[in-house]
């Protein structure tokens, strides 16, 4: 069964067409990434989704159920995350998760248990009776999880929970992502690390204009574009007569080179590393390190929107 089945999506902003016929389904147990550049309409989507915006035209159905902004009953089974962290900063750690998850859950022992549960699933065990101020800023975001998860819901939205985080706290929230998935969770995953939706996404979608671009798992999504893959040689020089000749060559899309790396992009071919080795070796181009690697995900995201995630 889709937890998310969203059919022919549209919002206007005045003149502004910001959903165009927007379609979305998620299955039930899975992590869904959502991505495209700012002002490509993911927000608004989302809002949409959680009935916290009007829309024009379309059709939202979560967990098999019509959506509706009355409709509590669906919203009680909605765990959301944003990306600005959402505490109050006169509670303490504990104070905070009890808080948020009393919106939905009403009975104390109950909640107590949950908050217990929140709190040991993002490890702020030791930080129970800080207040906000006092957390670093990956502290923050498990503070913000563990808020948006306490009364454990079916279907949670993320929206960029990483920003600015360090490498252990993101690794530590990312696995704790999966663990939800793992305990019956669906998931709903924005980010602009492509690494991240890489790394714990089932299925990605991107997005722009207000449209659905392209759709699939990783690998599909690989698969659609002309990249094959990309060769990296670290060289002291290479004469722009070289780039030329390997520009001109089959099976080669582009080749620069900056700050003594040498890049080319090719389409798929068996013989790609052989052929472009060959054409520097007789251009006598003196080579150190030498790598070819598959396509990446922003290099699907590059291709369909022209821009770079970040932009």
């Amino acid at each position: 069964m889709d937890i998310v089945a969203v059919d022919g999506l549209v919002k206007r902003y005045g003149e502004v067409l910001a959903l165009d016929r927007f379609d979305l389904h998620i299955a039930e147990g899975e992590i869904f990434g959502l991505l495209g550049p700012n002002g490509s309409g993911k927000t608004t989507a989302i809002n949409c989704i959680l009935q916290l915006l009007s829309y024009d035209r379309g059709d939202i159905r979560l967990f098999g159920e019509d959506m509706a902004p009355a409709r509590y009953d669906l919203k009680r089974r909605i765990g959301i995350v944003p990306q600005q962290v959402a505490v109050l900063e006169e509670l303490t750690v504990r104070e905070n998760i009890d808080f948020f998850c009393s919106l939905y859950v009403a009975d104390r022992p109950r909640r107590r248990a949950l908050v217990d549960e929140a709190i040991a699933f993002v490890g702020l065990e030791d930080y129970t009776r800080f207040r906000p101020k006092k957390l670093s800023g990956g502290l923050l975001r498990r503070l913000n999880i563990a808020c948006g998860i306490a009364h454990k819901p079916e279907l949670i939205f993320f929206d960029e929970p990483t920003v600015a985080v360090d490498p252990q706290s993101r690794s530590a929230i990312l696995d704790g992502i999966k663990g939800l998935r793992d305990e019956g969770a669906t998931v709903v995953y924005t980010s602009h690390y492509m690494e991240e939706v890489e790394q714990i996404c089932s299925r990605i979608m991107i997005m722009d204009g207000g449209r659905v671009l392209a759709q699939g798992t990783n690998d599909e999504l690989k698969r659609m574009v002309a990249v094959g893959e990309r060769i990296v040689a670290e060289a002291a020089q290479v004469p722009s007569v070289v780039l030329d000749r390997l520009r001109a060559y089959p099976h080669v899309l582009d080749a620069t080179f900056d700050a003594g790396v040498l890049t080319i992009r090719c389409e798929p071919s068996e013989h790609n590393l052989t052929d472009v080795l060959g054409v520097l070796g007789a251009s006598r181009v003196r080579l150190g390190r030498v790598y070819a690697e598959p396509p990446t995900l922003n290099d699907v995201f590059l291709e369909l929107t022209g821009r770079e995630l970040r932009d």
